[in-house]
C-alpha cells in the first residue's frame, strides 16, 4: 500500500466570505495577525478588555455593525450598535459609562433613514444609562457600501471584584442561559429573504444592563459571561470551552427556541444553536449560587426565562444531549453558518 500523502498546510492569502477549515476566519485573524501585533499586553480575547486607570479599573470594547437590512423586526442597525456594545462591557463585569459612534454613510442614503437610526441609538443609550459622547462621519461613493455602517466603542467601570473571563470558569460550574435562542439571526434572515411567519419572528435585540448590574451590586457574580452574538449559543460555548480548558455539556431541550424561529431555521437550513442572539447571554455560575442568580434574573423581563441548561466539567470540547437522548459534539461554526447579521 502506498504511503499516505501528507495533507498540505492550509494557506489563507485572501479573505473570503465563506471560510472553511478549523475554527472561524475571525479566530484565525485574531490568532495569526492581530494578537502578534497588538496583543503583547492584552489578556485572552474577550468581549471587552480590562485596563487600569488611576484609581479605577475599566473595560473598553469596540465593534462594527454592517447588518442588512438596516431595519428588521425588533430593531435596526442603531439599536443593535448601542445594545451590542453595552452588552459587551457588561460581559466583562463593567458598568457601561460612555460610547462613541462612527458612521460610514453611502452617498444617496436618505436623511430620513439616518434620522430614524440616530433616534433609535439615542433611545437605546438613554434606556441603558449611557451617553454617546463622541463620533465621526465619513461618506463613501454610491454603490461602495450597503447604505450605512456603524462603529461603536464603549468604556465602562469594572464593578466586580475581578473581571468576568473564561479563565475563571471552573469544572462543575452551572451554565445559565438567560433567554430563548436564535431570534435575532432568524429575524434578520427572514426579512432579508422576504419570508413571513405567524407569529412574526422578531429580534431579541436588547440591553442586559438591568439584570447584570443588579447581579454585580447584590451578587452572586458569575465566574464568566458571554453574550450570544455571531456564532450563537454553540459558537460561544465552543470558544469558552477552548479558552477555559474545560468540557461543556448542555441539554438542547432546555435551550428554548420559539416555534416561528425553529420553522425559519428549518426552512433556511440553520442549526438554532449556532444562530445569533442580541439580547441573550450565558453565565457560568458556581453550583451553590445558581438559585440566587436565577432569582435576580427572573425579576427582569429581558431575562425572565433564564434557566440552567448544562454544566462545565473536566476534559475538553462541547457536547449537547438531543431531544432523542443522543449526544452530539458541537464544533465551531464557519462559512455560511455565520451569515452577516450584525
Amino acid at each position: 500500500m502506498p504511503a499516505a500523502c501528507p495533507m498540505p498546510t492550509p494557506r489563507y492569502d485572501t479573505i473570503t466570505l465563506a471560510h472553511g477549515g478549523g475554527g472561524t476566519l475571525t479566530e484565525e485573524l485574531i490568532r495569526d495577525i492581530f494578537l502578534p501585533a497588538f496583543g503583547a499586553h492584552s489578556p485572552s480575547p474577550h468581549d471587552a478588555t480590562p485596563f487600569a486607570l488611576p484609581g479605577q479599573r475599566a473595560a473598553f470594547t469596540t465593534d462594527s455593525y454592517v447588518v442588512q437590512p438596516l431595519f428588521f423586526p425588533g430593531g435596526d442597525i442603531g439599536t443593535l450598535a448601542v445594545n451590542g456594545t453595552v452588552n459587551d462591557l457588561l460581559m466583562a463585569g463593567a458598568r457601561p459609562v460612555a460610547l462613541t459612534a462612527g458612521f460610514i454613510l453611502e452617498e444617496g442614503l436618505p436623511l430620513e433613514t439616518l434620522r430614524r437610526i440616530v433616534a433609535s441609538m439615542q433611545a437605546a443609550a438613554e434606556s441603558a444609562g449611557v451617553r454617546i459622547i463622541a463620533g465621526d462621519t465619513k461618506v463613501i461613493n454610491r454603490s461602495s457600501g450597503d447604505g450605512l455602517y456603524i462603529n461603536t466603542s464603549g468604556v465602562g467601570a469594572i464593578v466586580t471584584a475581578s473581571s468576568l473571563a473564561p479563565e475563571h470558569i471552573r469544572p462543575a460550574d452551572r451554565i445559565v442561559l438567560t433567554g430563548d435562542i436564535a431570534r435575532h439571526g432568524m429575524a434578520v434572515m427572514a426579512r432579508r429573504h422576504g419570508l413571513t411567519f405567524e407569529p412574526p419572528v422578531a429580534s431579541d435585540c436588547a440591553s442586559l444592563h438591568a439584570p447584570f448590574l443588579e447581579l454585580f451590586a447584590q451578587g452572586p457574580v458569575p465566574h464568566c459571561a458571554r453574550d450570544l452574538t455571531r456564532g450563537g449559543l454553540g459558537g460561544a460555548l465552543c470558544e469558552l470551552a477552548a479558552a477555559a480548558g474545560v468540557a461543556i455539556q448542555i441539554d438542547e431541550a432546555l435551550a428554548p427556541v420559539e416555534k416561528p424561529v425553529r420553522a425559519a431555521c428549518e426552512l433556511l437550513g440553520f442549526d438554532p444553536l449556532f444562530v445569533a442572539n442580541e439580547g441573550c447571554a450565558v453565565l457560568f455560575v458556581a453550583p451553590d449560587e445558581v438559585e440566587a442568580t436565577l432569582a435576580i434574573l427572573h425579576r427582569h423581563p429581558v431575562t425572565a426565562r433564564a434557566a440552567v441548561i448544562g454544566a462545565a466539567g473536566e476534559g475538553a470540547g462541547v457536547s449537547a444531549r438531543t431531544a432523542l437522548g443522543t449526544v452530539r459534539r458541537l464544533a465551531p461554526p464557519s462559512g455560511e453558518q455565520l451569515p452577516r447579521i450584525c
